[in-house]
């Protein structure tokens, strides 16, 4: 099931259904404000005969803190759980510190003032450093909390400021996975459970490659686009674009860094095709799924012994090899093949190869006696 497309709004803002759901939330915000200000212009309990004569002044003022609240909301569009937890733990441990020291500061007043009897020039003043020792505590534990989050849980046990996922984790998709198009096929078996995550950054880098002058990247970037099309006409997965940007990326931070920190912080895994990128992921910790790790893993195994058919496309590098590929690319060098090019012959492998480009199976072709180089004959005087 799609549960967004290209044209549909950014993921990290809202749905059609969540922007009107919006605009009425702060419409009716603003209207219960400008009541409290009518309501509290009215009300005789504070000022006697009330504030009528300075209603409309309440109100624009309640109207404008309204609409300030609204500005601050729309500009500010990410949010953060994490950090509202982190401001809500460090005010109730600057609160809890900022007590224990107001018992202490009790005590020494106590303790230094003559017959223990505080004057009301005293306690104002100890009021009002008690006052100041709790913001400082309040703001140094918020500030300390923060900025230190990640490192919580390893200080108080099963406290982390961290999204907890439930079920499959997101699969976070990397520009060179995407043209290289085989994710798609792989959707299609419908073994993914998981939903998949375009972020919106990874498909501006798309469009940048399609509009390219070299063409070259101009076909890879469409291609990827084609294949991001074809993701999202597939009904047996899950997948959205993503506006958000990761809250640890610098501002000029690269691509590659941005999907880094995003994985980390949607507690998903990233899915490439990038060498370089898979070992950056793996050192910081980031769970990677490469396709062609996978690709490899699915291929058939073949082992000594056994016999196979393949077709003889080309001659081999040593005298009487030929060289044939199974349907998934293998290589497959076989002794005593050379004669055969062009025909589909039997073989009995004798050894498999794993290399860093891949796999490559050796056999002899079944009937066909090992080639025995020419012995030189002694030169005759």
């Amino acid at each position: 099931m799609v549960t967004n497309t290209l044209s549909d709004p950014p993921i990290g803002g809202t749905t059609k259904t969540g922007t009107v759901f919006m605009i009425v939330l702060r419409l009716v915000f603003v209207l219960v404000l400008i009541g409290v200000g009518w309501g509290l212009a009215s009300d005789e309990r504070f000022v006697p005969g009330g504030l009528t004569a300075h209603r409309d002044l309440i109100v624009i003022g309640f109207t404008g803190a309204a609409l300030i609240v609204i500005a601050l909301d729309i500009f500010v569009p990410r949010k953060s759980l994490s950090a509202i937890a982190g401001l809500f733990f460090g005010l109730i441990v600057g609160m809890v510190i900022a007590y224990g020291l107001s018992l202490i500061v009790n005590l020494l007043v106590v303790a230094y003032t003559p017959g223990g009897e505080v004057s009301d020039s005293t306690s104002s003043f100890v009021s009002t450093l008690k006052l100041a020792i709790g913001v400082v505590c309040c703001y140094l534990a918020v500030s300390f909390i923060l900025q230190t989050k990640d490192d919580v849980r390893f200080v108080i046990p099963y406290v982390e400021f961290a999204k907890e996922m439930k079920g499959a984790q997101p699969l976070v998709l990397d520009t060179s996975v995407i043209v290289d198009g085989r994710i798609s096929d792989i959707a299609s078996t419908g073994v993914l459970s998981s939903e998949l995550i375009v972020p919106r950054f990874i498909l501006q880098e798309l469009q940048t490659i399609a509009d390219s002058s070299d063409k070259l990247k101009r076909t890879r970037g469409r291609r990827g686009l084609d294949m991001l099309n074809k993701l999202q006409s597939n009904d047996k997965i899950d997948i959205r674009m993503l506006e958000v940007k990761p809250e640890r990326s610098a501002a000029n931070a690269s691509a590659d860094e941005m999907l880094l920190d995003l994985t980390k912080q949607l507690s998903g895994k990233m899915v490439t095709n990038d060498f370089n990128l898979n070992k950056v992921a793996q050192l910081r910790g980031v769970p990677v799924i490469n396709i062609n790790d996978l690709a490899n893993a699915l291929k058939p195994v073949v082992l000594p012994g056994e016999a196979m058919t393949v077709k003889i496309v080309k001659p081999g590098e040593e005298v009487g090899q030929g060289v044939g590929y199974m349907e998934d690319g293998t290589m497959v060098v076989a002794e005593g093949g050379r004669e055969r090019i062009g025909e589909s012959v039997d073989l009995t492998v004798t050894s498999v190869l794993q290399t860093s480009a891949g796999r490559m199976i050796f056999g002899r072709v079944e009937g066909g006696a090992p080639e025995r180089r020419r012995a030189k004959t002694p030169a005759t005087s």
